[in-house]
């Protein structure tokens, strides 16, 4: 019996420690890429970015999320809900300082289904009334209520 009891531990251990012994970089194999078609839907981002780098992160993501969608203007729906350290870059005032991230943002915008909304109340918890952001961006009364609303209301899916 004992006999039975280590040639099943052994039987065990061994394709374990073959594998270990083939690649010990990578024990459980290598992956693989899984092909997915996305449907275009209605997405809410709740940004609150602490750096510029954050923020252009952020504009990344959108713009993947936006090239996956095929910019589908008539099924999709990117929305940016603004209220946090990225607003600065979209007043007026700083925009010599941030030309070519406003120009990018205004350009997302642009492809027809991307919107940026900034909170009214943090926008002034910076220094900045909506007449002193650019054009581009709707400003909202309050960053929570607007993406509740567009959750609840509108059926946007939640990004952070």
């Amino acid at each position: 019996m004992k006999t039975r009891s280590w040639l099943f531990l052994i039987s065990l251990l061994l394709p374990g420690s073959i594998a270990l012994a083939a690649d010990n970089n990578a024990p459980w194999g290598h992956t693989s890429a899984t092909e997915i078609n996305y449907k275009p839907h209605k997405v809410v981002y709740d940004v609150a970015a602490y750096s510029m780098a954050a923020f252009s992160n952020v504009l990344d993501r959108v713009s993947y999320l936006n090239t996956v969608y095929e910019a589908d203007p008539f099924d999709s729906s990117i929305i940016l809900v603004l209220h946090g350290d990225e607003i600065p870059y979209f007043a007026i005032e700083n925009y010599n300082k941030h030309k070519e991230l406003m120009s990018r943002a205004k350009s997302l915008q642009d492809s027809g289904n991307i919107e940026f909304r900034m909170c009214t109340l943090a926008a002034q918890s910076h220094g900045f009334k909506p007449d002193e952001i650019h054009g581009f961006v709707k400003m909202v009364p309050m960053a929570d209520a607007e993406i509740i609303r567009l959750q609840q209301e509108q059926n946007h899916a939640y990004m952070r």
